[in-house]
């Protein structure tokens, strides 16, 4: 992780067709960390309800964060860092993941709707319905700057976005 002080966990968030697995991926193949996606935490009953078209309530999402966050502490204690795509999409989620921790970063993925939906879209294989995309919208709160967020625009191509992010995290000394 050359210019990267370790161990370090990025949380790459943002709604569903962000590109948050692939950039996730990306980035862990880079720095050299273990990778895992948000989606393989959900239980079959949750992806269920997400295939019949409902939106999951904070119920449904506490179980599936506190898996996620067992995740990012088990990375940290065994000092190996990790890179995670979770949307967590609300401030109360990324508060459960990050608890206060400068080795565990957020990366937002930012982008348009119309973007997004486009995406979507065109997607094929997964669970996520495009109906469900009016609902993460509405429960996104961008990250605020006490988040210390690197926040990326997603328009570009995955290299791009992955340099683009690689160079934020190396030019931040207080990670």
């Amino acid at each position: 992780m050359h210019d990267v002080v370790a161990p370090l966990v990025l949380v790459v968030m943002g709604v569903s067709g962000s590109g948050k697995s692939t950039l996730a991926a990306l980035l862990a193949a880079r720095l050299g960390l273990p990778f895992a996606d948000g989606d393989g935490f959900h239980t079959p009953e949750t992806i269920a309800r997400m295939q019949a078209g409902h939106p999951l309530d904070d119920a449904d999402r506490e179980p599936w964060l506190a898996r996620i966050a067992a995740w990012i502490n088990a990375r940290l204690a065994q000092g190996e860092g990790g890179v995670v795509a979770c949307s967590a999409l609300r401030r109360v989620y990324r508060d459960v993941l990050v608890r206060g921790r400068p080795e565990v970063r957020i990366v937002y993925l930012e982008g348009s709707r119309a973007l997004i939906a486009d995406r979507l879209a065109r997607r094929r294989g997964h669970f996520m319905p495009a109906a469900l995309l009016d609902s993460q919208f509405a429960d996104l709160e961008p990250p605020g700057l006490d988040e210390r967020p690197i926040t990326v625009g997603i328009e570009d191509e995955p290299e791009r976005i992955t340099a683009a992010i690689l160079a934020r995290l190396r030019l931040t000394k207080d990670r």
